[in-house]
Formats: structure tokens, sequence, C-alpha cells
């Protein structure tokens, strides 16, 4: 249905994340993947959703070489907490100090996808809470250890074991949270002539 609204425009995924690639192939979308390394900075003083929509154009300006009719989907996913990002782990040890700050309390999973044509450029977000459990120090071991989530924004999926055992409560969209808010995707993508 979406693949055949979208006849007009060449969808290029500029995302390396397997769970972005597989939304976009159960939309029944058919894209192709480009990606290009961006250092992901930004400054200091953007909060929560400025970051993500600051991050997903930044990705978006590596494409300053779009033909007509290819449209672009870059994303940010970011974990906020305490007022304050939460990236993804250096180590094991930072995993778990991030693991323990989540344990026993609720925390924002906060996504930007900017879609880019040759011209214009749309920017949506969406928040999910999250809510953890208190989990203790044996969990969160057993959890890095058997999972290695050193490429995950938060030190988790919540697709996981820990997302079965440590989250109690969800608020928003449950993709959003694995990266990618698909309805609201869906929805820009739908809508788009």
């Amino acid at each position: 249905m979406l693949n055949e609204k979208l006849r007009n425009y060449k969808l290029i995924l500029a995302s390396g994340s397997p769970r972005r690639q597989q939304f976009l192939k159960d939309l029944g979308l058919d894209f192709e993947v480009r990606v290009r390394e961006v250092v992901e900075t930004f400054p200091i003083h953007l909060k929560a959703t400025e970051v993500t929509d600051y991050l997903a154009k930044l990705k978006a300006d590596a494409f300053d070489d779009l033909k007509p009719g290819e449209l672009l989907i870059t994303s940010d996913t970011l974990v906020w907490h305490n007022d304050q990002g939460v990236g993804k782990p250096e180590n094991a040890d930072h995993a778990f100090d991030i693991l323990k700050s989540l344990s026993g309390s609720t925390h924002e999973v906060i996504t930007s996808v900017c879609f880019k044509t040759t011209d214009r450029v749309d920017i949506i977000n969406d928040t999910t809470l999250v809510t953890f459990k208190p989990l203790s120090d044996e969990l969160i071991r057993y959890y890095i250890d058997t999972y290695k989530p050193f490429d995950k924004a938060g030190a988790y999926g919540i697709q996981e074991w820990i997302g079965y055992v440590a989250v109690s409560r969800i608020e928003g969209s449950y993709t959003n949270v694995m990266g990618l808010p698909v309805d609201k995707v869906f929805d820009y993508l739908n809508e788009l002539t």
C-alpha cells in the first residue's frame, strides 16, 4: 500500500541499524541503505528533543548530493534521564553504571526522524516514558555479560531479556524505544504526495 503511494520516490535509509531496516521492510517499503560517517556532537545547551532533532538533521546534512526524487530518512535516538542524555556505554562498567541509574525509575526515550529531499527537510520526533523496576546488581551484570548492550543508547534493548524482566511500565510507542516511531513515520510517508 505505502510502497505504491511512494512510487515516485527512491527511499534511502541512512542507518546501519538492523531494527530500523526491519521496520521499513515490515512497512512493505523498498529502500536502499546508505550510511555515511558523521561525528555526532551537538551544542551543550540543547536539551531532550532538541538534541535528537539536531543530530537527525546533522546526519541528513551529510547527504548534500541527493538527486531529484530521492527521499532520505535519518534518525537519532537518545535516552534522557535526570535532565541529561544517556548515550551508548563505553564498556561493561559504564553499562552497569547506566543501568544502575535507570533502575527503579522512569526515563524518556526520544527519537527524531529527519526526511530530506532536494527541496525540503522535515523533522518529526516522539518521546516514550519507560519505567524500570528496581534491579539487583546480579540481574544487571547478567544482562550485560549475556547481551553485551554496548551499541544501544541507555545500555539496553527493550526487545531483549531486560525488557521482559525489568520494564514495569511503558507510556508511548514501543517501536520508538527500539529506535524508530514507526506509526509516525508511516503517517508522514502516507501523507507525502
